[in-house]
């Protein structure tokens, strides 16, 4: 059965939420967003390309930092509301320059960091 980026549930907005994985690790790196240009592009050329609701454009991952996603594995889940991207990650995934968007536990009420900024 070919995949159509139509057949997923997007928001009012046009957009599907999209979690990174590392496909080695299987850790959490970040979550975006996509359009069906984001989804579509992503399949055809294997570089992960999001959609910036700041700056109301896509956006190719790595494009300006470097900090590439080559796609291994695109998943849609069971509502088709929202992407699991297994992913190879060149460099952080996160704009703070750590190596995933997560890095804050809350515990007891209170915050840590607990990811470090990569140093570079």
């Amino acid at each position: 059965m070919r995949f159509d980026p139509a057949s997923l549930t997007y928001d009012a907005q046009g957009l599907i939420p999209a979690i990174a994985q590392d496909a080695e690790s299987g850790e959490v790196l970040m979550m975006a967003w996509m359009n069906a240009e984001a989804v579509a592009r992503t399949l055809a050329t294997g570089r992960v390309t999001y959609w910036s609701r700041s700056r109301q454009a896509l956006w190719i991952k790595g494009e300006t930092s470097g900090h590439v996603q080559k796609l291994v594995e695109f998943r849609v889940d069971c509502d088709r509301d929202c992407l699991l991207l297994r992913i190879e990650q060149t460099g952080p995934a996160c704009h703070t320059n750590r190596r995933s968007c997560f890095y804050t536990v809350v515990e007891d009420g209170a915050e840590q960091v607990v990811i470090a900024p990569e140093s570079g």
